[in-house]
């Protein structure tokens, strides 16, 4: 049975002031619930219709009509986690790192983190209006890689112009990536969805990269930030 005071603590973490505030986020699903739990971060509560059999005081047997009430989804799962937020490491620039500037949607922002997760990225470094990687939908995008991978959010301007070595950033207009030099350590910066890379930042990159388009009519406006992630990420470790 779940009291009312659980209710509004599960309910109050949709929103990231609340996630600050309490230092908690939410997990859905038996798969992902599990890989973190396998993680170093650490679990607050667990309700689920079937037992985990861990930790009798960390987990509470719920009805279905429960898990519904606390849910996020439009279809719940089996299971919902709430786990502490974990304290993000240091940066090491002795390795790639990629660095958002305002993206905002969460499903672009899980994708981004898994990608880091499957080429090596131990670094992602966030602007402060890019969206929380606690956010319920970014952490049902990781598919756990949230667990992998140190997310740190500064003052991006700030972060780039205190270290000595290469930027690079995405831009339509960059460099053939495909002929451009890549190294093995430096930064990958990718813009804002709709704007792309601000001003501010732009004006630290010393190095343009573009995606070339191999369409006919060359008619496609631009990649999703995602997408062209996971290709550039794709040479810069092709070469390494």
């Amino acid at each position: 049975m779940l009291s009312k005071s659980q209710i509004k603590l599960i309910t109050s973490l949709k929103q990231k002031k609340y996630r600050q505030q309490h230092g908690l986020f939410v997990v859905e699903g038996v798969k992902t619930i599990k890989e973190l739990l396998a993680s170093s971060l650490k679990l607050h509560a667990l309700y689920t219709i079937e037992s985990f059999n861990i930790d009798a005081k960390l987990e509470t047997i719920i009805s279905p009509a429960d898990l519904k009430r606390i849910s996020f989804l439009t279809t719940p799962n089996t299971a919902l986690a709430v786990f502490k937020r974990p304290e993000p490491k240091s940066i090491d620039c002795n390795n790639l790192i990629v660095a958002l500037d305002s993206v905002r949607d969460p499903g672009n922002l899980g994708t981004i983190i898994r990608l880091c997760d499957w080429f090596g990225i131990k670094d992602l470094v966030c602007s402060k209006e890019t969206v929380d990687c606690f956010n319920p939908k970014v952490i049902q995008a990781t598919m756990g890689s949230v667990t992998r991978v140190n997310i740190n959010y500064v003052n991006l301007e700030e972060f780039i112009s205190s270290v000595d070595v290469p930027v690079f950033g995405a831009f339509m207009e960059g460099d053939n990536v495909y002929s451009s030099e890549l190294p093995n350590n430096g930064i990958l910066v990718m813009g804002n969805e709709a704007n792309g890379i601000s001003h501010e930042i732009e004006n630290l990159v010393t190095d343009k990269v573009s995606i070339p388009r191999f369409g006919d009519l060359q008619a496609t406006e631009s990649l999703n930030v995602a997408t062209a992630t996971a290709i550039l990420l794709s040479e810069f470790k092709r070469r390494s």
